[in-house]
């Protein structure tokens, strides 16, 4: 497959491993490239935690070794990918600029010098070194025949890293205040300022919202946010800039983590690549989003991963940016951050791989190519262990390498599906700034109806709150706290069924109430007030009913008044309405449980003209082109979900514990 998008060409390679070979001795370079070339791959990632051997000095550059591995790895036929280094400023910088460090808003303690991503995004100094270091390496390698692209830093705002209390962030904050309210009395009107006697007279006098005796204004902390997430995107934007003059015909991409956790608008720092990608550790997510639940719930998934947490962000990683996503870093074996570590179950590292592609992956790469014997990740595994022997995946991607020549990708591009969940960073922001209730978890309310979904047999896009609707014949909104005019005019001109859940349209963009109560700007699709609002602990749920059936009902829920003519589509257990639809658009006031969201989105895709299925407990599909997919999660061998008729191109009618079938449908 040729993938044409914002100044490059790449023809889908498929396979590829993260590499750091100044971490080796150079004795092993040539043989690595052999053996990764040998078992399949194509990718090579270097480069992106190298500064200190880049620059062992200031202003002094030693390229040498980078142009001998980059040379090594292309006679090899591999294609090579250049990390910006810039995660890890060196210490010599630190030390020559102390005030890159950023301060922990929390604690006030600045972080020190001694991991990686030890910058402050509002740091200056630090945003002109790393324009310095990009540059140089730009110049060097942008036309160099072996390098296919780049991936900026690494993991942006990984370790909470987003938020700063430096004196950088309170002055860049300022200013930003500045450029966006223009006079101080908007701002103190805006943000409701004479409360507790907060008013400021100058934009100088605005502190961080950090450190103060009990909660800061809601709306202060919101601009921090915003601020926050402007410094994120304006920092990475430098480098891709660099990277687009110097490095032309060659993609940009960057390794996301999980999007809730950067604190940043993620399409904004999508909005100039060529694709997205993601790093996938499915066993350390399932351990940290399973974290709460009983070991009875915990341990079927414990060497598999849950089968919806990883496609959760496959599938909103692809809808950042236009071209095929990328798994830059694929979990081979036992990690070494979570809470704990085990080892893949036999044949997962093989179903995450295919389950990649079938959610539209163009490449997959391993992290990390041989085990490092020393450091922080000296428990995390590889391709090879430490003394170059065969690690446990290895027989895996061998199978995996068979399994795509098998399938032949290219012929079958991945289509927009019928049912778009839409993501919204400002409500994920509200609900941590103003939880409210304890249990109020935005995350957890996307995931719960993307479970419910997924349970359905659908295949699901992720659109951000004024992204394209057109074409969906459903979009499921499970909350959107300041709509836009420009998203109302979207889902107006649409033709889909559009579901919000509660806390929509609940504030203004400056974190208030709206003029006439909630649900704002949304009473133009729907004759509704919210009149108060409560939040109950998850074990004191009440009910409701919907289609003559009862349901819980618990942890937010609304009070309700119909203002107009508008059908109750289900009502509270004390007859109060709970979900209320006018025309093609429905309102959900309360936060229920999967049961309930399975099947009203199942009524739902009925009315829509969507199919579903009600699969397996542990059985998902996803179709890409004319193939469908199906994983087993399982211990145990269950019938494929496929239609009399089908022919197998992967596996067949039985699925065997931990395997994948892949079906087309009769003709």
């Amino acid at each position: 497959m040729i993938y044409v998008t914002l100044g490059y060409v790449m023809e889908e390679k498929l396979l590829g491993v993260c590499y750091y070979p100044e971490q080796w001795s150079k004795s092993l370079w040539r043989e690595d490239a052999r053996r990764m070339k040998a078992l399949g791959l194509t990718y090579v990632r270097i480069g992106e935690f190298a500064w200190s051997r880049f620059e062992p000095e200031p202003g002094v550059y030693d390229f040498a070794w980078f142009d001998e591995i980059i040379t090594i790895l292309g006679e090899a036929g591999l294609k090579v990918v250049i990390g910006t280094p810039t995660a890890t400023p060196p210490k010599w910088l630190i030390d020559r600029h102390p005030d890159i460090l950023p301060v922990d808003p929390e604690t006030g303690r600045v972080r020190g010098f001694g991991s990686r991503r030890h910058y402050d995004f509002s740091s200056q100094v630090y945003l002109r070194e790393c324009e310095r270091i990009v540059l140089a390496l730009a110049e060097r390698y942008g036309d160099n025949p072996h390098v296919a692209g780049w991936q900026t830093d690494n993991e942006i705002s990984c370790h909470d890293t987003t938020l700063s209390a430096s004196p950088a962030a309170k002055a860049g904050f300022q200013a930003w205040c500045a450029a966006h309210y223009a006079d101080i009395h908007a701002l103190n009107t805006a943000w409701g300022n004479v409360f507790w006697s907060m008013e400021y007279r100058s934009f100088d006098e605005i502190e961080l919202p950090v450190g103060a005796v009990t909660e800061t204004n809601p709306s202060h902390r919101l601009a921090y946010r915003r601020f926050s997430s402007d410094e994120v995107v304006a920092f990475h934007d430098a480098q891709v800039k660099i990277l687009r003059a110097h490095a032309p015909g060659r993609f940009i991409t960057h390794n996301f983590i999980p999007m809730n956790e950067t604190g940043v608008d993620n399409h904004a720092v999508a909005a100039d690549l060529d694709f997205a990608s993601y790093d996938n550790y499915p066993l350390g997510r399932t351990d940290l989003l399973m974290a709460g639940d009983t070991a009875e719930a915990f341990r079927p998934y414990m060497r598999t991963g849950h089968p919806d947490f990883g496609v959760f962000f496959f599938d909103q990683t692809r809808g950042l940016a236009p071209g095929a996503f990328w798994i830059m870093e694929q979990q081979p074996g036992p990690v070494n951050w979570a809470n704990h570590n085990p080892r893949p179950a036999p044949g997962m590292v093989r179903l995450w791989t295919l389950e990649a592609f079938a959610h539209g992956a163009g490449v997959v790469s391993y992290f990390r190519w041989r085990q490092a014997p020393f450091a922080q990740e000296q428990m995390h595994a590889g391709l090879l262990r430490p003394d170059s022997t065969e690690a446990a995946a290895w027989p895996e991607i061998e199978a995996v390498v068979r399994d795509l020549a098998a399938l032949d990708l290219d012929q079958y591009p991945t289509a927009r599906a019928k049912v778009a969940l839409m993501v919204d960073v400002q409500s994920q922001w509200l609900g941590e700034i103003e939880r409210q209730g304890r249990s109020y978890d935005y995350t957890h309310i996307l995931l719960d109806h993307y479970r419910a979904l997924r349970a359905l047999g659908l295949d699901v896009d992720f659109v951000p709150p004024e992204g394209d609707v057109s074409g969906y014949a459903l979009v499921v909104i499970p909350a959107l706290s300041t709509p836009s005019a420009k998203t109302l005019a979207n889902l107006k001109a649409s033709s889909a069924i559009v579901v919000f859940g509660p806390r929509s349209g609940a504030k203004t963009d400056d974190f208030t109430l709206p003029e006439g109560l909630p649900p704002g700007p949304l009473r133009e699709l729907l004759p509704i007030r919210v009149l108060s609002v409560e939040t109950l602990r998850p074990d004191c749920a009440d009910g409701l009913t919907w289609n003559g059936k009862a349901y819980a009902s618990g942890q937010w829920r609304e009070e309700i008044e119909v203002t107009g003519e508008a059908e109750i589509v289900a009502r509270y257990d004390d007859g109060g309405p709970a979900i209320v639809r006018s025309g093609r658009t429905l309102y959900a006031g309360s936060l229920t449980d999967r049961g309930f969201l399975t099947d009203f989105l199942e009524g739902l895709c009925a009315e829509a003209g969507v199919a579903t299925q009600r699969l397996a407990k542990d059985v998902r599909v996803r179709r890409r082109g004319g193939l469908t997919f199906a994983f087993n999660y399982g211990e145990e061998a269950v019938s494929a979900p496929a239609p009399a008729g089908a022919r197998f191109v992967l596996g067949g009618a039985t699925i065997g514990p931990r395997d994948t079938a892949v079906w087309k449908d009769p003709a």
